[in-house]
């Protein structure tokens, strides 16, 4: 694909320059408010129940901050100083139930394939039109239940709650029948040998284990003793509509910021970084409120572009570079539910399709 513009063409180096103090403002306006919230839900259950669903909306949209602050922190952006993002994202981690280091390393291989569609098939491991004509018809079927938008709302809470409570467990048990297999061919082995000798299947470092473990151990520890403190109904249940409802929203939003009509979805060869970042990415248009709860995130092509940007310098960067933005698609949130529906990449034309117009052209091609 020809370049329209060089990446040196955008003004990016002045708005890459973290501000400490306006990053500990952002924490705390996130943080104690979230706090806050939970402590008026418990006093508003003995009040009335009108009162507590008035606060749940609240809860939703500042745990949706703090995962998007854990973002920022994961690209260490929202500070400074790297150790510092690190410890904030493992607090911001903590109240979504996401160990952030093993989320962000993760996150980071998205960023650096954004666009190359035959390396990174988006949140959903979504097929190619190829891949998806060799599914049974039941299959199929099944294939676009499961990338419903509705499903973001049991998908969105098994990530949060359950899937890394069982990357943990799964990787202890690959790491003890590792060991065992180790004693049984020398029963003198060395355990440092063992964990030396160990490639595990579920994170990449040790660093990333320590994330893992520490998370879990604060998650599960936390719903244990506020279920012990606030009783297990009211906790889990609030908790789990607020996880639940958080998850769903940034889901959809990652979702319609990378799969729309036009997006940019080439094969390996040929793929262009820049053009990954801004026809692979759109701006999501949103009212200002809602801007503030996703931490600006909406600015997704600027983004890519740099994601050493943190959030509170993203707009000023997408209107200093608006000019050299006119390849990139803007989404308003009345086209939400119609991105939803590209989620097949046809690989012969480079681009996204609906399941709806590739059964069409398959008929067409054998009418």
């Amino acid at each position: 694909m020809k370049k329209i513009v060089e990446k040196s063409d955008f003004v990016l180096t002045p708005y890459m320059q973290s501000n400490d103090w306006r990053a500990i403002y952002q924490v705390l306006n996130t943080l104690i408010p979230y706090v806050l919230l939970w402590v008026l839900a418990v006093k508003a259950v003995s009040i009335s129940i009108w009162l507590l669903l008035l606060i749940i909306p609240l809860l939703v949209l500042f745990s949706l901050r703090c995962f998007s602050l854990m973002h920022d922190c994961g690209h260490y952006s929202l500070f400074r100083s790297k150790k510092v993002n690190r410890i904030v994202g493992f607090i911001f981690g903590l109240v979504n139930a996401m160990p952030q280091y093993w989320w962000s390393r993760d996150h980071a291989y998205h960023h650096k394939t954004n666009g190359d569609w035959e390396r990174y098939r988006g949140i959903g491991d979504f097929l190619s039109t190829k891949e998806y004509a060799e599914l049974t018809p039941s299959d199929q079927k099944l294939y676009g239940v499961l990338r419903h938008p509705l499903m973001a709302f049991p998908g969105g809470f098994f990530y949060l709650a359950f899937k890394p409570r069982i990357i943990f467990i799964l990787g202890v048990y690959d790491f003890i029948r590792h060991s065992l297999s180790c004693f049984r061919a020398d029963p003198k082995t060395d355990f440092s040998a063992i964990i030396a000798s160990h490639q595990p299947k579920h994170w990449s470092t040790a660093a990333e284990f320590w994330d893992i473990l520490l998370n879990n151990i604060f998650v599960v520890g936390g719903w244990i003793l506020f279920s012990h403190w606030l009783g297990a109904g009211f906790f889990l249940g609030i908790y789990s509509v607020v996880l639940t409802l958080s998850a769903a929203i940034f889901i959809n939003v990652f979702f319609v910021q990378h799969n729309f009509d036009g997006a940019y979805a080439h094969k390996t060869e040929g793929w262009d970084y820049l053009a990954g970042a801004i026809e692979g990415s759109s701006y999501l248009e949103l009212p200002w409120i809602l801007k503030w709860f996703t931490a600006d995130i909406s600015y997704h092509n600027i983004h890519h572009l740099s994601e050493r940007i943190p959030n509170y310098n993203l707009q000023a960067c997408h209107q200093e570079n608006a000019h050299l933005l006119t390849q990139a698609r803007t989404i308003r949130m009345g086209e939400i539910l119609d991105c939803a529906k590209f989620i097949l990449w046809d690989s012969d034309e480079n681009k996204l399709v609906s399941i709806q117009s590739f059964q069409r052209s398959q008929a067409n091609a054998f009418s």
